[in-house]
């Protein structure tokens, strides 16, 4: 008879927010697969638990490696339990390999519900939560950051996402670049634990609050975009819009910004429908007959 797979949340913060089933199941295993065993003994402290499975590292280094080996204790019979540093695995964490290897080889797969960084978040930000998508990790370079963004540029859902405190302010920047200025945003830091911080505002406005520098756990949670009027956001209204500020003394680079900003569009869009139409000018002026 195989065994089971466990996968089993633990707190994002405050270790009293810890499942009731932890403990049973942590003291219940026969291996226990940890993203780092040192939170792990941490945890077990915490809760008063003593653990006499076998403790073995499960993080993002050795994750395809291990595999095979967890699958074959679960095939043998044991009862495997999979936690990570905070939240459920799998979720942007180590868990998704195994889980996958399971349902190939037709192993038992269950799970201890736990807390969750993208849902607390979520209900904290203040924004509509009846529809999300939760985006995990942006990229780390600036082209693919912006690239990822603006394939979501235009969702109605709430997007959620996850970012490392150094690259918050570039991440917050990024997302007023593509989303526009005014797009409502919550910065959720530190959640459940005694530094609790949400703070909320137009992503220009957070944007330019993180460059001073923001510490912590840190989940983003931003609006998606709104309904627009039919005909609003035609190439020909966007340029027309850019002209009427060019002629009041904007510079066509701030002018495209705003514009953009004010149709929730990245500002390539706008700049795009400007360099066509400019194209389509000359072309017709070339066009014409002589004379």
């Amino acid at each position: 008879m195989t065994g089971t797979l466990v996968l089993a949340g633990t707190p994002i913060g405050d270790t009293a927010d810890a499942p009731p089933r932890l403990a049973a199941e942590l003291e219940r295993a026969d291996v226990i697969a940890a993203e780092d065993t040192r939170r792990l003994r941490r945890l077990t402290q915490a809760l008063g638990v003593h653990t006499t499975g076998r403790v073995v590292s499960y993080f993002e280094g050795n994750e395809s490696a291990r595999t095979p080996e967890l699958v074959e204790a679960l095939r043998e019979g044991s009862r495997v339990l999979l936690v990570t540093d905070a939240g459920m695995p799998s979720v942007s964490d180590p868990g998704f390999r195994l889980v996958a290897a399971c349902v190939e080889h037709d192993i038992k797969v269950t799970a201890v519900p736990g807390p969750s960084a993208v849902l607390t978040a979520l209900a904290l930000s203040g924004l509509p939560v009846d529809r999300f998508c939760f985006e995990g990790f942006l990229p780390r370079k600036a082209g693919e950051r912006l690239g990822r963004l603006r394939e979501v540029a235009r969702d109605r859902r709430t997007l959620v996402y996850f970012e490392a405190p150094h690259r918050i302010d570039d991440t917050l920047a990024a997302m007023a670049e593509v989303f526009g200025g005014d797009r409502r945003a919550a910065v959720c830091r530190e959640l459940t634990k005694t530094y609790e911080e949400v703070r909320r505002g137009p992503l220009r406005e957070l944007a330019e609050w993180a460059k001073d520098g923001v510490r912590g756990e840190i989940t983003v949670v931003v609006e998606g975009a709104g309904e627009k009027p039919a005909g609003e956001l035609t190439p020909e209204e966007l340029v027309r819009r850019v002209r009427v500020r060019e002629e009041a003394g904007e510079r066509r680079k701030e002018a495209i910004a705003a514009v953009a900003a004010e149709a929730g569009l990245p500002k390539r869009d706008v700049f795009d429908a400007v360099v066509a139409s400019k194209n389509a000018a000359k072309n017709a002026e070339n066009d014409r007959p002589a004379g």
